[in-house]
């Protein structure tokens, strides 16, 4: 039975992607790792998975060494991160120490204990910066241009990571993911917000009302979390070492766009009212991603349209 780490567990990417191998008979032992409590009972997918739970602080550098010797992947899915943009403008430092001590902690450990361990490593589409429409969608081989320290502190990884890949040798294989949505996503993020602020507009008796927000003219590049979950399962299983891969839709979606659309389905009328509060020092017009590549190396393509997406994450909070 292979063994598998999944390092920020108890975030929404990680629970969808033990849905995955449960849902399609992946046999496996998992360990996952987080600082923060898990809310779902592992229980649930007993019957097919042996899941453990290790609480650890990831910047504990022999904390992760000893849990990883222990346990001894055969592979690792890295989506522990602080993964704000709005958070990193906040607290610039915290962010990029906070992400680069958990990455540099576990490749330094799993070197020591197993380096053919392949190690996905979720980068982010915020990592291309500020792209011109002309040049979409993006490429994989398009340089990126950080904008944002969050985007920066992915970005390093990646360079940091080319050092390890040639002097180590080691099995790691990049994303570079774009905008995930789906059912269980916290408020905290966009799409979520929306939602739930409307969806108490409708809770209050009311047809109408007004939601503060950031730029709505932006375009971003949306996926469904069920799908990138399959993505993540096949880079785990088949993907190239070395290699950078786009995990999107392909698809351009405006904001101002998916509230019109979210507010259709929820049945009010929405007037959007822009807070200066919302608006970034800097942002992206415009990411749209390619998926051409894990398209024809993998045979790997989103089948989930974002309006069932969207109704699923209405669904769930009316």
């Amino acid at each position: 039975m292979k063994k598998i780490v999944i390092t920020g567990a108890s975030g929404f990417v990680a629970g969808h992607f033990i849905d995955y191998l449960y849902n399609n008979h992946i046999e496996c032992e998992i360990l996952g790792l987080d600082i923060i409590t898990p809310k779902v009972n592992f229980d649930q997918y007993s019957n097919l998975l042996k899941i453990h739970f290790s609480l650890i602080d990831l910047i504990n550098q022999n904390d992760v060494k000893n849990v990883l010797k222990s346990f001894n992947p055969d592979y690792i899915l890295h989506l522990a991160a602080i993964s704000s943009v709005a958070y990193s403008w906040k607290y610039p430092s915290k962010i990029f120490l906070n992400n680069n001590a958990i990455f540099l902690n576990l490749l330094d450990s799993i070197l020591d204990i197993n380096p053919s361990c392949r190690i996905v490593i979720v980068g982010s589409s915020e990592e291309y910066g500020d792209v011109d429409k002309t040049e979409l969608p993006i490429m994989e081989t398009r340089t990126p241009n950080p904008i944002s320290p969050y985007a920066i502190s992915k970005f390093s990884q990646e360079l940091m990571s080319k050092i390890y890949l040639k002097t180590h040798n080691l099995n790691l294989i990049f994303t570079r993911s774009f905008n995930h949505i789906g059912p269980r996503q916290d408020n905290r993020f966009v799409i979520p917000s929306f939602i739930q602020r409307i969806v108490d507009i409708k809770k209050e008796g009311l047809s109408e009302g007004i939601i503060e927000t950031g730029d709505t003219t932006i375009i971003r590049d949306f996926i469904d979390v069920r799908d990138a979950a399959k993505a993540y399962h096949l880079l785990l299983a088949k993907g190239t070492p070395g290699e950078i891969y786009n995990i999107c839709s392909g698809n351009a979606y405006k904001l101002s766009n998916l509230i019109d659309f979210i507010a259709n389905e929820v049945g009010v009328k929405i007037i959007t009212k822009i807070n200066p509060k919302f608006i970034r020092p800097t942002d992206n017009k415009a990411l749209v991603g390619s998926n051409i590549k894990i398209a024809t190396e993998l045979n790997w393509k989103p089948i989930i349209d974002i309006k069932d997406t969207i109704k699923d994450m209405i669904a769930e909070r009316l």
